[in-house]
């Protein structure tokens, strides 16, 4: 089985949309979180979500090729474009190679009804837009960067939920360890919208403490009182070791574990035994044990069952010494985005040796006292790390992985 490498990040987020100002974000505990009018003049229960500018891709990108990408895909183009461009990956390299795609995103909502409001209104489908069918399929980012970067190899979008980022990266993992390609790249995308969002409010899922937005994000905390949405892209570049080292790229860390399982319960409240068995597997896929992790980027979205079931489930396999934090506390729930970009802040917080701080933590519930979470930014080396990402439907990945000296 071939090793798998990580060559190239980038980051599109709430938090910056490149790395050093995400990194110097998660140093200082800095929230994305910000309180929308609109939505609450639309008839939002909340109006809290992770606000972040659409890039201008005039300079970048022919109309033909722009009319084409969905909001999430043009945060996807800039995180690809950063990500390449720090892997020292160019056209010539990508033109001589079989480089693959797998992107998470689970949604293309905003596209379907501006697509639909044009057809009410002009009553007349060809005037909807020739772009409008490559922005509001679900695959609207593979397919749209597959075609920019002239990509030759595997090509195809992961649906997975909350988790489709991190099945993104582990379904790399598991291509490249069989040979069946030499590198691909892997990420997650979530529009940031008032339609992608509208059913997921209905569900009174979303904090309601619209008063103070940055405090809003609770993960593991008694008072949390539901997640806020968010989103943007993460890229990472997954390459063999052995390609790696032949083209002479920098190695930033190896992807050593990719763990996964379905709950087979409730489609929306996730359970205990679902996770676990996701825990279990990548550590047994990664050849390691609870110990050898330093640290754990927990899903932990801020909602009342989700993170005392995760905190369970994480208490049963690792016990109370393993550091703990989860970045939505931040970021917020960053959704199709969340388990790459969760990947990534891991990084750049090893790079940096410290741990990024579970902000707004702070009264422990009868599971979350268990651990040993991190409420505030601690400077301490990781090595390994562990991800989780779960999602609607019980579908569950865990990644774990090695920062390279």
């Amino acid at each position: 089985m071939k090793r798998v490498v990580i060559t190239g990040m980038g980051i599109y987020s709430v938090l910056g949309t490149n790395l050093e100002t995400v990194t110097k974000s998660l140093y200082k505990g800095q929230s994305g979180i910000v309180f929308d009018t609109q939505r609450k003049e639309m008839g939002f229960r909340s109006a809290l979500t992770g606000m972040l500018e659409r890039p201008d891709l005039k300079g970048s990108l022919s109309r033909r090729m722009r009319i084409g990408m969905a909001q999430q895909g043009e945060y996807a183009f800039a995180a690809t474009k950063d990500a390449l461009s720090q892997a020292k990956i160019d056209q010539d390299y990508i033109d001589k190679h079989a480089v693959g795609i797998l992107y998470g995103n689970d949604s293309s909502a905003s596209a379907v009804v501006e697509g639909w409001e044009k057809l009410k209104a002009k009553k007349d489908t060809s005037l909807i837009g020739s772009g409008a069918i490559f922005q509001q399929m679900n695959s609207t980012v593979s397919m749209n960067l597959s075609v920019i970067f002239k990509l030759k190899g595997i090509n195809f979008t992961i649906s997975g939920a909350c988790a489709s980022g991190s099945h993104a990266i582990g379904i790399g993992q598991l291509l490249i360890q069989q040979g069946l390609q030499d590198m691909i790249v892997c990420g997650g995308a979530q529009e940031i919208n008032p339609e992608s969002m509208a059913s997921f409010d209905g569900l009174s899922a979303f904090s309601v403490r619209e008063n103070k937005p940055t405090k809003a994000s609770r993960p593991f905390d008694r008072d949390r009182d539901g997640l806020i949405p968010s989103g943007g892209a993460a890229t990472l570049i997954l390459e063999s070791y052995e390609n790696a080292v032949k083209r002479g790229a920098n190695i930033i860390a190896e992807v050593v574990g990719y763990g996964f399982s379905s709950n087979g319960d409730h489609i929306s409240n996730p359970n205990v035994d679902g996770p676990v068995n996701s825990l279990e597997n990548v550590l047994k896929n990664a050849h390691l044990k609870p110990k050898d992790i330093d640290y754990i980027n927990a899903h932990a979205t801020s909602t009342p069952v989700g993170d005392t079931n995760e905190a369970k489930a994480l208490y049963k396999v690792f016990g109370n010494k393993i550091p703990i934090s989860s970045t939505k506390s931040m970021t917020g729930h960053e959704m199709w985005m969340g388990g790459a970009s969760e990947v990534i802040y891991s990084i750049l917080t090893a790079q940096n040796n410290f741990i990024a701080p579970n902000i707004n933590f702070e009264n422990p519930d009868e599971d979350s006292k268990k651990l040993n979470i991190i409420a505030r930014t601690k400077e301490q080396k990781i090595h390994t790390f562990l991800s989780n990402s779960f999602g609607f439907g019980g579908t569950n990945s865990s990644l774990i992985v090695k920062m390279v000296k």
